[in-house]
């Protein structure tokens, strides 16, 4: 079973224009969707869609859309009660595959419902392979909260992975090794965040076929304890860092849709590759794989499995110091 955390859920409104975006005109959608998100339950999607058992753990009011969205789905989850109804987030999605989103804060969350959420999710840990730690948190939560949480679970048996930006990915970095995940899957600019790199420089040097300098950073958090980096690079690619060694993957060619979701769904790619006992280098291809597939699907719809194909992904295993990638 795969446990994810969204501790700031989302329904996710999806407007698809067929000219560019011009601020301050009027545009009339080609298409408008709305679907329920948050990162962490976009990968319950995604895993739920490759028929194994994920269940969303959400604050979430019994009343709201979201739920029956979920149910409609066939997405389990465990919603903690709480007031209100989930923020609704806007994504302007447009013909070439420029996306501009907008996203509401949330509703603050009352101490007592912080407290519930993070119980159900060490219960709901006990019967899990993978907790993932996904997204935003709202106010009423401390940056630090993600940290808290991995440390509890470093007590069960299920690993680990975590998804997020901004303060609480710094404040789970300024406690490592005690909060380092079994996996964390930073973009270009959070990784440069974290050590100090460049982040436009990463996804250029990997754009020419040079992902050391990603490998170089991502070691920098490997040092500090974390087990595993799946590095995402845009359509440069991504980069897998573990112990046992470091793998290149460039996407396969695509028509870029929506951004929507790919890298929740490269990450549930990941997840789900390591379910099945792939190694490293078929861990990041189906992680890519995944990526483009919800790349190339319009609005905020993720990939099912007809989406993806693994075969047209592209891996390079690494050598330990800078040289030309070998396949």
């Amino acid at each position: 079973m795969i446990l994810t955390l969204t501790a700031n859920p989302s329904m996710d409104r999806t407007v698809s224009l067929d000219v560019p975006l011009v601020r301050g005109s009027v545009h009339r959608s080609a298409l408008t969707t709305t679907e329920p998100g948050g990162k962490g339950v976009n990968v319950a999607r995604v895993v739920t869609s490759a028929g194994r058992t994920a269940t969303a753990v959400l604050p979430c009011s019994g009343s709201d859309p979201l739920l029956s969205a979920l149910g409609t789905l066939g997405v389990r989850y465990h919603a903690v009660p709480t007031s209100g109804v989930a923020r609704t987030n806007l994504t302007i999605s447009e013909s070439d595959g420029t996306t501009t989103k907008i996203n509401e804060p949330g509703a603050g969350l009352a101490p007592e419902t912080v407290d519930a959420l993070m119980a159900s999710v060490l219960e709901l840990a006990q019967r899990a392979d993978w907790v993932v730690l996904s997204g935003s948190i709202p106010p009423g939560i401390d940056a630090t909260w993600y940290g808290r949480l991995v440390t509890a679970l470093h007590e069960v048996s299920a690993k680990v992975a975590v998804d997020t930006s901004d303060d609480p990915l710094s404040a789970l970095a300024a406690g490592f090794p005690a909060t380092a995940p079994d996996l964390i899957k930073p973009n270009a600019e959070e990784l440069a965040h974290l050590t100090g790199h460049d982040g436009a420089m990463l996804e250029a040097s990997a754009a020419q076929g040079d992902p050391y300098p990603t490998v170089e950073a991502a070691r920098v958090l490997l040092d500090r304890g974390v087990a595993a980096v799946l590095a995402t690079l845009g359509g440069s690619g991504a980069v897998l860092v573990t112990a046992t060694g470091s793998w290149f993957a460039t996407p396969p060619p695509i028509t870029p849709r929506s951004t929507v979701g790919a890298g929740d769904s490269s990450l549930a790619g990941y997840i789900l590759a390591d379910l099945d006992g792939e190694d490293g280098a078929g861990r990041l291809a189906r992680a890519v794989a995944y990526g483009s597939a919800a790349a190339a699907l319009p609005g905020t719809r993720l990939p099912t499995p007809s989406d993806v194909d693994v075969t047209a992904v592209p891996v390079h295993t690494l050598d330990s110091s800078p040289a030309v990638p070998q396949s």
